[in-house]
């Protein structure tokens, strides 16, 4: 076997293999590798050798792009490039025995929503009625679903005290009270600022002052409502798949991923793990997570 080259070299001949063996078009060949990209991080994390690879390892690497809400056709494209690749490494002598022999696909089941387009969660903004006293909030609600990845009970509960605009995060408590710290996107930032001075006009609820997003009677808004807000938003863009306040979490997760964000960056903004709120750490957590917001989402790159 041939010593293995650094990763970002391994990258490079594997995307010129691609171009000159397969003929694959420009975009496929950056959705592989930015594929395999993430696979080395998994396999970096696990401390496990890419000769050491074992199919039971990318099976578990597949699992784990689903229970990120990854999109089923990215889950498929992401194990063509995976096969792709250990092919190379054989071709080019890097490895003895491919792992991905004995690779099927995970049953994932039909439980993952319809990912939107870029386009279409535009559209679902642009169907908002200019002339309705909720539109602001209603943006405010969509941009934020979509900009920060947040679960719909994480939204409803959103606390003024817990929210940061000046430097751009929120800091949310998620399943099992465990917090993290999510950037805001600009937009997002923007809206909330336009939805505040309307949401003080409201007679508020003593329980409900330190909620930021409230209904017309001053109230904390329902998971339920805000299902109807993405729902009619989706119908009047005539968008005919099955939305939901949840369709756009996954949307979050799958267009970073395909952008090239980090995938551990991921997790953590989804909030599968627990982090510390201290200020230091929130501090360089905001960093790095904006960072990655910043080079890979579609709504922060304007």
């Amino acid at each position: 076997m041939r010593p293995l080259n650094p990763p970002s070299k391994l990258l490079t001949d594997f995307a010129g293999y691609l171009l000159l063996e397969r003929g694959l078009s420009a975009h496929t060949l950056e959705g592989y590798r930015n594929d395999v990209s993430h696979l080395l991080e998994f396999l970096e994390s696990g401390n496990i050798a890419l000769p050491d690879t074992e199919t039971d390892t990318l099976h578990s690497f597949l699992c784990t792009l689903r229970d990120l809400g990854i999109s089923p056709r990215s889950q498929a494209r992401a194990l063509s490039g995976i096969r792709a690749f250990f092919k190379f490494l054989r071709l080019e002598n890097y490895i003895d025995t491919d792992p991905c022999e004995l690779l099927e696909a995970p049953r994932f089941g039909r439980s993952l929503p319809d990912v939107l387009s870029v386009s279409e969660i535009d559209a679902m903004i642009a169907a908002l009625d200019p002339e309705k006293d909720e539109t602001p909030r209603n943006h405010a609600i969509i941009e934020t679903l979509y900009g920060s990845g947040l679960r719909v009970s994480e939204l409803v509960e959103l606390r003024l005290s817990r929210v940061n605009l000046q430097e751009g995060y929120v800091i949310i408590t998620g399943k099992g009270n465990k917090q993290r710290l999510v950037p805001l996107s600009p937009e997002s930032i923007r809206l909330i600022e336009e939805y505040l001075p309307i949401r003080e006009r409201l007679k508020i609820k003593p329980d409900s002052r330190d909620i930021l997003f409230l209904n017309r009677r001053g109230a904390m808004m329902t998971r339920v409502m805000v299902f109807y807000v993405i729902r009619d938003a989706a119908m009047t863009a005539g968008i005919t798949k099955k939305v939901s306040p949840h369709t756009l979490r996954h949307s979050f997760a799958t267009h970073l991923l395909e952008g090239g964000a980090n995938l551990r960056a991921i997790q953590e903004m989804l909030g599968h793990e627990s982090i510390s709120t201290t200020e230091i750490y929130i501090h360089l957590d905001r960093s790095r997570l904006r960072t990655e917001l910043l080079n890979h989402h579609p709504h922060y790159r304007h």
